[in-house]
């Protein structure tokens, strides 16, 4: 989607961090997230076409999945600016996030993903809060430490549906 399909241009607008709600991702905002385009290096973030992830029911694309798991950021004009994963792994629920490509770099992370951290405390309560990040991406890094996360571990592990392995970091929420 382009600035001209009714996105806010980041040069003149920026959400406002402290309106930032979490709604149920529908399929009119799932079919938006696929059509997000991040430049390199975060081309890998791109999800494949709502029709294939509805065919093969991958993550979003299973309605079930959608409903347990995932929501849509939506900013104070209720437009969607990102979307939310909550996996639950036994007592730990496992963020996993994406902002809108335009809006990325813009300083709206930390405050996206304290946000999350938070709903996600709301949702488990007394369940440890925490999210992968690939070690490369100081950019996530960064914003994952200022929304109050902090590195508990590395390790290597495979990469989903690819013979690689890359370098992770567990980061830990601590909500004081």
């Amino acid at each position: 989607m382009n600035h001209s399909d009714n996105q806010p241009n980041p040069t003149y607008y920026k959400p406002n961090p402290s309106a930032l709600t979490i709604v149920p991702l529908e399929p009119v905002h799932a079919a938006q997230v696929c059509e997000w385009k991040y430049e390199p290096p975060y081309e890998r973030f791109n999800w494949p076409s709502w029709e294939q992830m509805q065919k093969d029911e991958i993550e979003f694309g299973d309605p079930v999945l959608r409903m347990e798991q995932y929501g849509a950021f939506l900013d104070e004009r209720l437009t969607l600016i990102g979307y939310a994963q909550f996996f639950p792994m036994g007592n730990v629920t496992r963020l996993g996030l994406g902002l809108r490509p335009d809006l990325c770099g813009l300083g709206l992370g930390p405050a996206a993903v304290r946000r999350m951290a938070e709903e996600a405390l709301m949702r488990s309560p007394g369940c440890e809060i925490d999210l992968e990040v690939q070690v490369w991406n100081t950019r996530a890094i960064r914003a994952y430490e200022k929304a109050g996360f902090a590195i508990a571990d590395t390790y290597l592990r495979p990469m989903p549906g690819e013979e690689r392995m890359e370098f992770f970091h567990c980061m830990v929420f601590d909500p004081s």
